[in-house]
């Protein structure tokens, strides 16, 4: 019952199913799950038809774009899994500072030809993240503080309803829908065909701020960091990650990093910007203090990728606090001293106080933001390293808001990722477009 895009669908047992499955799975470490039949679509009548064979055939749906969810949370037995790797068109105009793009356009890729002709959208921070599954979720990206999670400037999507109906939707299109699709994440109850986004001029200058400092420092650092959350300049991304070794700038070591950057009008306001991080009470014991110096965002993709190796298997888990610092270095102790080896690493985020957001399913956020990533290469340590994650976010539960949809472990360690006050409104929304449960939930929600 129901027909499937000829030669570009594999069921379960088929020749290639395997080879397709792993290939929807950005990192080594491929779940144990098994979709019934994966569909990679090309264009929206190829979703149109695999929502039709669901239904005719009384299966669930899961959707993914780019494949970096640590969890691959659409990897699910027994599903139609929809792989949107492929429906990555791009349309700008230029005069309109608009964009159009498909699901698995990759945000590096799109920030890349943004920049070619003067504008900028605040893409994911890492190669190969397609913009479908980043900006469901909310999307933290280049200069979020300053224009918002992308999400918020997501102004209308194409998708395709459980029922196989092709819609547009926006604030006055199906607002429902539209507010849910901006924060729901890997539960949205659609299938999204491309995204209508808002750009913003190119900032003129993009600066950065390195500095290194021996991990025996963390108490200060995290204290200081946790003391200046309402102080430090907007336009700067205060990232502080500590790791067994920073191969990239030859420190062979346990450090601490704080790696920032600043989109600016000027060099000048960039340097000023900056001025708060070189006042940490230890900066004159930094293993390499780079106070600011230009750089391209095609280099700072580089440097972030330097923790995310191709080659390796992850897990990851996070959350939201607005703890304070004595309330956290505790259990920032405990992930310091069991840190597995590089790439495996711990990130501080200073992300608030955080402005009014727009009324859209995306609610959760707080002052700081912590997660842990473990990389591993050789299967027999899953044992060894998988669980650090989840376990050290797990013993700090009692000072998280909640968490965000970007680094989730779901599956593992079920969170609040919404305001209970939307959560509800989820539902009911859900129970309008998707009465049938077409579409697969959040992993660890029945």
């Amino acid at each position: 019952m129901g027909s499937l895009p000829e030669g570009r669908h594999f069921f379960h047992g088929d020749d290639g199913y395997e080879s397709a499955r792993q290939a929807t799975v950005w990192n080594q470490r491929v779940p144990d799950r098994y979709p019934d039949v994966i569909v990679q679509a090309v264009d929206t009548d190829d979703v149109v038809a695999a929502l039709r064979y669901a239904k005719a055939n009384n299966k669930q749906v899961s959707i993914k774009s780019g494949g970096h969810s640590w969890a691959a949370s659409h990897l699910r037995d027994g599903a139609v899994l929809l792989d949107m790797s492929r429906v990555d068109q791009t349309s700008i105009d230029t005069d309109a500072m608009t964009a159009v793009a498909g699901p698995g356009k990759g945000g590096s890729a799109l920030a890349a030809e943004l920049d070619a002709v003067g504008l900028f959208f605040p893409a994911g921070h890492c190669k190969g993240v397609c913009i479908g599954g980043y900006l469901l979720q909310g999307g933290y990206g280049w200069n979020s503080r300053v224009v918002g999670p992308a999400c918020e400037s997501v102004v209308g999507l194409d998708v395709v309803t459980a029922d196989g109906d092709t819609i547009y939707i926006d604030a006055d299109h199906h607002p429902d829908l539209y507010w849910a699709a901006r924060g729901a994440g890997p539960g949205f109850f659609a299938v999204v065909t491309a995204f209508h986004l808002k750009l913003y001029p190119k900032p003129a200058v993009l600066g950065s701020s390195f500095y290194a400092y021996p991990i025996e420092l963390a108490d200060e650092i995290f204290t200081w960091a946790r003391g200046i959350s309402a102080d430090v300049d907007r336009r700067v991304e205060l990232q502080i990650v500590a790791t067994r070794s920073v191969p990239n700038a030859g420190i062979d070591r346990p450090a601490i990093v704080m790696a920032s950057p600043a989109f600016a009008d000027t060099e000048a306001e960039a340097k000023k910007a900056f001025t708060l991080l070189d006042q940490c009470p230890v900066v004159d014991k930094a293993l390499i203090a780079v106070p600011y110096a230009p750089m391209a965002l095609a280099d700072w993709y580089t440097a972030v990728m330097s923790n995310y190796l191709e080659d390796h298997r992850y897990t990851a888990d996070n959350m939201w606090t607005n703890a304070s610092a004595a309330e956290l270095m505790p259990g920032i102790h405990r992930i310091l001293d069991t840190l597995p080896p590089h790439p495996a690493h711990f990130l501080w985020l200073n992300w608030g106080p955080s402005p009014q957001r727009q009324d859209m399913a995306y609610s959760l956020e707080s002052e700081i933001y912590l997660a842990l990533y473990a990389g591993w290469m050789d299967p027999q340590d899953d044992e060894k390293y998988s669980d650090w994650p989840r376990s050290n976010m797990a013993s700090m539960a009692s000072l998280a808001t909640g968490i965000q949809l970007a680094d989730e472990n779901l599956g593992r360690r079920p969170a609040k990722f919404v305001t209970d006050e939307n959560m509800a409104r989820l539902d009911r929304v859900r129970a309008q477009y998707d009465p049938d449960g077409r579409f697969h939930s959040w992993m660890g929600r029945l």
